[in-house]
């Protein structure tokens, strides 16, 4: 009650996270079965979101493409996370000629654009779902790898740390014990937050032609299928795109209210 927006928008996210978990209990057409008898239909009660230029049941495609959409999100976002806490570890913790080493390699990938950075794995490693992982993946690295660098020096210089090593304790311990855990849980909060990226930069990556191959049915290619068409069959761009903006509006409520909830900087800060 206190965050009626927050509520709402977790609703909204849980109901796709489930449409996507039963997709194929859900949808009411395979997703790549192609119809040239129902060829750019509008909405009617056989197809209530149309079909595209296939005869392809717009409906099934945008719910198999939360599936994708989620997939490609989490994972990415969880190999961002994993290799900026590598990073984040090592340049926190080192200091002299290996952190300036990495700092600099982080910001050299946060001089560019995730898009951009993307777009350059993607022709380095290929077009397809994993290869969409792994590139939006890598092109997250830079941003978690700053948080977990500032969370590290914050936490480096508290009074528990300098008792442990005062007191011998090897240093992996010191690490695993007090460094660890008061960055996993940032960390986490920023996972919530940067899904909803994650999701926009495969979509973007799809919709440009380089991302997720036909007939995957992805939200970003079904947009980009259907431009062709917008001056007579809008519904073909329309209702991939309102599933898109609804989802990354939902994610970033969830993400905003749960850093503002649990985050400890947040609220010291307010």
């Amino acid at each position: 009650m206190r965050r009626p927006f927050f509520t709402v928008s977790l609703i909204v996210a849980l109901a796709y996270l489930l449409a996507a978990i039963f997709a194929p209990y859900i949808a009411p057409y395979d997703p790549v079965l192609q119809s040239y008898d129902a060829m750019m239909q509008p909405p009617t009660a056989a197809h209530p979101m149309g079909t595209d230029s296939y005869g392809q049941d717009i409906l099934s495609r945008t719910i198999y493409g939360a599936r994708f959409a989620l997939i490609i999100g989490f994972f990415s976002v969880i190999i961002g996370a994993v290799g900026g806490l590598v990073i984040g570890l090592a340049a926190g913790l080192s200091g002299g000629w290996i952190e300036w080493g990495l700092m600099r390699l982080i910001d050299s990938i946060l001089a560019l654009p995730s898009l951009i950075l993307a777009v350059a794995f993607i022709a380095i490693l290929g077009q397809g779902v994993d290869k969409v992982v792994i590139a939006v993946g890598l092109s997250m690295i830079g941003p978690f790898s700053r948080t977990v660098r500032a969370d590290v020096m914050r936490v480096r210089v508290q009074g528990f740390v300098e008792a442990a090593r005062l007191m011998s304790i090897p240093s992996l311990q010191v690490v695993w014990r007090h460094v660890l855990p008061n960055v996993i849980f940032p960390l986490a909060v920023q996972v919530t937050i940067r899904i909803s990226e994650a999701i926009l930069v495969s979509s973007s990556l799809s919709f440009l032609g380089i991302g997720v191959t036909p007939p995957t049915p992805d939200w970003g290619l079904m947009i980009a299928e259907g431009r062709d068409f917008v001056s007579f069959a809008p519904w073909m761009s329309a209702m991939p795109g309102f599933a898109l903006a609804l989802l990354l509006i939902a994610l970033s409520i969830v993400g905003d209210g749960i850093r503002e909830e649990f985050d400890p900087k947040g609220r010291r800060g307010a």
